[in-house]
């Protein structure tokens, strides 16, 4: 709502400034006019746009780590932290965007001074409520939405000319649709948005109440709660004072039951599912909460003023209210309504809503739970549903490292209960601190989780925990070619559990073995140990985990050349992989399978393989696309189309430099010695203009092309089989209108509906309109099926060419 001149203006100083700050008070819009800022561009000169939160980090030194993760930056060769983001930003043009700094302003200044300096065509746009000085910063106040003049009548069209009241009433209608300006009351509005001195947060919190309140009542109630917070921080900022106004204003307002949920919802920073929220906010059996008078938090888990009496009965203790499970769905829904939480947007993968808190309310929230001497209890109940969560992902198999679990969306409530949990010596830590470090090693945050995994180490010595932790770090050293320190640890993890009498965990470190002989080239040892393994997983009657430990042998067993063996294996375990097991652990078997034929010379099997690989890997660039791409390039060479392997292996290679990540070592050789024999057979210009097509096809074109020609119809429906190969499908098909193949074409360089507005000047939803029209008109179902034809229409010529 409104902004319109301060993004013009930002947009100039994004194209002449490599650094730009955003700074204001809090509720002031930074956050989204910085979303806004980096959506216009995206795409454009300024090149790619991370956007990377960090108001849940609380430790500057661990900076280099959340920015990795936020941006897909994966640790390997030796690289870690800053190196590690160094060597994956390097000349890439891309937008960086910090959100939130001023809590970690130190460490957010010497960090983008870093990247900046190494790093010529990255750019960094900063919200903080503090500038970084940094040499070369270019900083932009936001201010607060413009008001009415003071003194004035105003009638509507007056009234409209303010930002800030555009704002209520946009947001007043939201709340209650019936909701009209009366006669007289644009006065009233302007005052409540002076009062509220313009700030969005503040603005959006009042509106909320015009379904239930009068515009008098919301000034008054306005008044009221300015006096209350006269004993506030006298040398803070005023207006930080009137949105903690609106906020605790807001919170009056709630019932007992509601306020003893929104408190305790605090605690879970990462945001939460009913189920969640359920678990941690409802009281046990008998409803006693209370820390006790003894009852201390560590400064960071919690607001500098965590144990300030109050003195107007809001969330003390004897205002609470017992709280059901059943009751918590409910009071979330309200919540929602009064603009306390917010639905967060995106993928819903069990189809259940997720919630947050916004980072204002929730400082707001945790204060009253301390208050209310029921911190403990809380972090107590999040703490068990959190464990609780990690022991079920441990026990879907033997080899939960490598298995996907529920605990993906919870990482930063994760997080935030492994820093609490050490901070009271709480035993929970080491199941909590060991799921962490799983999810940061499927992500390979491998520092981090081998930090987190040193913690438990020292912490435990029995048998399940121990000889779990040192698998998963043997693990972990392996992806990060520390070779010498993954075989110690593999051998530690086996002698652990070979004390004990648990099959399922000796198995689990003996995969760990075997992968760390692999990553040292010892395959004959590693054939060897998987071989002991696939012995003890058979006595578990699991047949997913032992189609699993198949799979894994057969690779193992590849690089000696027994192919055959390795075959016998494929054909016993890939029905079970296929039947039920996770996308990237069936992806993994189905390259496998098409390496293995490839090394057989069954050229039209391995490709068939290789492409049904890519066409169940993820959307987007990802590393489980990069083996089927090459296993392609290599297939073309050995029927001597030279000029299509090398376009594969570029744009396979491109992105593997774009997302810094390394192929195995093995793998990798053979992909090398195929590629160079092709470049003997091919006029250097030839090979020159091979690679450079390659490494221009990205996202959908890129599909399209490894797939032309193909055999693909074992592995997809005939319809899709049909978009795939045929260019003469479009024939007879209605034109597409100029507007329509534009936005077609941005569908197929793999840009959201938000962006392809944004670029083209349109609502969001009438690009949804022309995409539907583009579907009717192809016949067609999915925006991948949008790219193919796209890539594939009479005329486009091969890339290249």
């Amino acid at each position: 709502m409104g902004r319109e001149r301060e993004l013009s203006r930002l947009r100039t100083l994004l194209r002449s400034s490599r650094l730009l700050t955003l700074t204001g008070p809090g509720g002031v819009g930074k956050t989204r006019l910085a979303l806004e800022l980096a959506g216009s561009v995206r795409g454009a000169r300024a090149g790619r746009a991370q956007w990377v939160a960090l108001d849940s980090l609380r430790e500057g030194e661990l900076l280099p780590q959340a920015l990795a993760a936020a941006l897909g930056v994966r640790e390997r060769g030796g690289r870690a932290g800053v190196e590690a983001l160094v060597h994956a930003l390097g000349t890439r043009t891309m937008l960086v965007v910090l959100d939130n700094c001023e809590h970690l302003a130190d460490a957010c200044a010497q960090l983008a001074a870093t990247l900046l300096a190494r790093c010529p065509r990255l750019r960094i746009l900063a919200t903080s409520r503090e500038t970084l000085r940094v040499p070369g910063e270019v900083v932009f106040r936001v201010a607060e939405l413009s008001l009415t003049p003071t003194g004035e009548d105003h009638d509507l069209a007056g009234l409209l000319r303010s930002e800030a009241v555009r704002l209520f009433l946009e947001r007043a209608r939201t709340s209650d649709a019936t909701f009209e300006l009366g006669r007289g009351e644009a006065r009233t509005v302007a005052e409540i948005c002076r009062r509220l001195d313009g700030l969005p947060l503040a603005i959006e919190l009042a509106a909320g109440r015009a379904g239930s309140l009068s515009l008098t009542g919301i000034l008054h109630g306005l008044d009221d709660q300015l006096s209350l917070l006269t004993d506030g921080s006298r040398t803070g900022p005023g207006r930080h004072r009137e949105l903690g106004a609106a906020i605790d204003w807001s919170h009056r307002l709630l019932d007992p039951l509601e306020r003893v949920v929104f408190r305790r919802l605090s605690v879970l920073g990462g945001g939460f599912h009913a189920e969640g929220a359920a678990a941690v906010c409802a009281d046990g059996e008998g409803g006693g909460d209370g820390a006790g008078a003894g009852d201390r938090v560590p400064h960071d888990i919690v607001g500098p003023h965590d144990i300030a009496p109050r003195t107007d009965g809001i969330g003390h203790p004897d205002a609470h209210h017992l709280v059901r499970p059943e009751q918590v769905l409910r009071v979330i829904c309200a919540l929602e309504a009064k603009s306390l939480i917010v639905r967060v947007r995106g993928d819903e993968p069990r189809g259940a809503a997720r919630f947050r808190q916004l980072s204002a309310i929730r400082a707001y929230g945790m204060d009253r739970l301390a208050e209310a001497g029921e911190l403990h209890d809380t972090w107590s109940r999040a703490l068990d549903w959190l464990a609780g969560q990690a022991a079920g992902a441990a026990a879907s198999g033997a080899f939960p490292d490598t298995a996907e679990g529920p605990l993906i969306e919870e990482q930063e409530n994760l997080a935030a209960a492994v820093a609490y949990a050490a901070s009271r010596a709480d035993g929970r830590h080491v199941p909590l601190a060991s799921a962490l470090a799983r999810l940061q090693y499927r992500q390979e945050q491998l520092t981090s989780a081998r930090a987190l995994l040193s913690g438990v180490l020292e912490r435990v010595q029995d048998c399940e925990d121990r000889g779990a932790a040192l698998a998963l770090a043997a693990r972990s050293a392996c992806l990060q070619d520390d070779h010498a320190a993954a075989l110690d640890l593999a051998r530690e993890a086996v002698a652990v559990e070979r004390a004990g009498r648990h099959p399922a965990r000796l198995a689990n470190a003996l995969d760990a073995l075997a992968a760390a002989r692999l990553c040292r080239g010892e395959f004959a040892d590693a054939v060897a140990v998987f071989a002991e393994c696939l012995a003890v997983v058979r006595t578990l009657g699991r047949p997913l985990d032992l189609a699993l430990c198949r799979h894994h042998l057969a690779w193992a067993l590849l690089q000696t050349g027994r192919t055959e063996e390795a075959e016998r294996l494929m054909q016993e375990c890939l029905p079970e992989l296929e039947a039920g097991a996770p996308a990237n652990q069936l992806t993994a078997a189905l390259h496998t399978a098409g390496a293995i034929r490839l090394a057989q010379g069954d050229l039209a099997a391995a490709e068939r393989r290789f492409a049904e690989v890519l066409l169940k890997t993820p959307a987007g660039e990802s590393f489980h696309a990069l083996y089927p791409l090459e296993g392609l390039a290599m297939v073309a060479a050995e029927r001597g189309e030279l000029q299509r392997s090398l376009r594969l292996y570029a744009a396979a290679a491109a992105i593997r430099r774009r997302i810094d990540t390394e192929p195995e070592a093995h793998w990798w050789g053979q992909v090398e010695s195929v590629v160079a024999r092709v470049k003997e057979r091919v006029h250097p210009s030839g090979v020159s203009a091979a690679m450079a097509a390659g490494r221009r096809l990205r996202g959908a074109r890129l599909l399209a092309y490894a797939l032309r020609g193909t055999q693909v119809r074992s592995v997809v429906h005939g319809s899709d089989h049909d978009e795939i190969r045929g260019r003469a499908a479009t024939i007879g098909q209605p034109p597409l209108t100029g507007r329509e193949s534009a936005v077609a074409e941005l569908v197929a360089e793999g840009m959201t509906n938000q962006q392809i507005a944004s670029h083209l000047g349109l609502s969001k939803s009438t690009v949804a309109a022309h995409l539907d029209r583009v579907r009717d008109k192809l016949g067609v179902r999915s925006r991948t099926q949008i790219a193919v034809r796209v890539a594939g229409r009479p005329g486009d010529p091969e890339p290249g060419n």
